[in-house]
């Protein structure tokens, strides 16, 4: 029994010792390589890399999608809740719910001013918002393959479903700016200028 023990004690023992020496060596394999590759950039770097290509202003445009709240960065189109109703079926449901009610994504429609859950009726302080997110992000598996028709189509299908706007009404660049958001006024600017001052 207390040869048995000894034996097990001296096998801890090696292990542990062989574990400490491998991981010394681990560490200065760490810091030759690091002290090389100091040494490898120390010398004037390349005018280019030999990688990417210039930034035309084609490219720059492609990538220029923002949407400001006051509706800056819209582009031409147009969609209705009916409009909206069918993408919303094939591209959207399927995370969001049935009526945007949340599924394996967060809902979007819902007015209660608790702010549970939130929703883009009970949070969101701009329509415009809306457009620039779903137009970037969505729908999850392909995001940016929707078409300013049908995002602003979608647009509208959410904000009619948190009875925001008329199922009958048209979103563009010039009506989805005037669309007034239930939590507008739940935001007020940080006009902070030092100090513990929380708003």
């Amino acid at each position: 029994m207390i040869g048995t023990g000894a034996g097990v004690k001296g096998r801890t023992i090696t292990v542990a010792t062989i574990t400490i020496a491998v991981m010394g060596l681990s560490v200065a394999d760490g810091r030759s390589a690091a002290a090389g590759q100091q040494r490898a950039s120390s010398g004037p770097l390349p005018e280019t890399f030999g990688f990417g290509r210039p930034a035309t202003a084609d490219a720059i445009a492609e990538l220029d999608i923002d949407v400001m709240p006051d509706g800056t960065g819209l582009p031409p189109g147009s969609g209705t809740a009916a409009d909206g109703a069918p993408t919303w079926g094939r591209a959207c449901r399927g995370c969001h719910g049935p009526e945007g009610e949340g599924g394996t994504a967060a809902p979007v429609v819902g007015r209660d001013p608790s702010g549970r859950p939130l929703t883009v009726g009970n949070l969101w302080p701009y329509a415009t918002t809306l457009y620039d997110y779903i137009n970037r992000a969505m729908p999850r598996p392909t995001p940016g393959t929707l078409t300013p028709d049908q995002v602003y189509s979608l647009v509208a299908w959410i904000l009619a479903k948190n009875q925001i706007i008329a199922e009958d009404a048209v979103m563009n660049a010039e009506t989805l700016p005037a669309v007034v958001m239930p939590a507008r006024d739940r935001f007020v600017p940080d006009d902070r200028r030092g100090g513990p001052e929380v708003r």
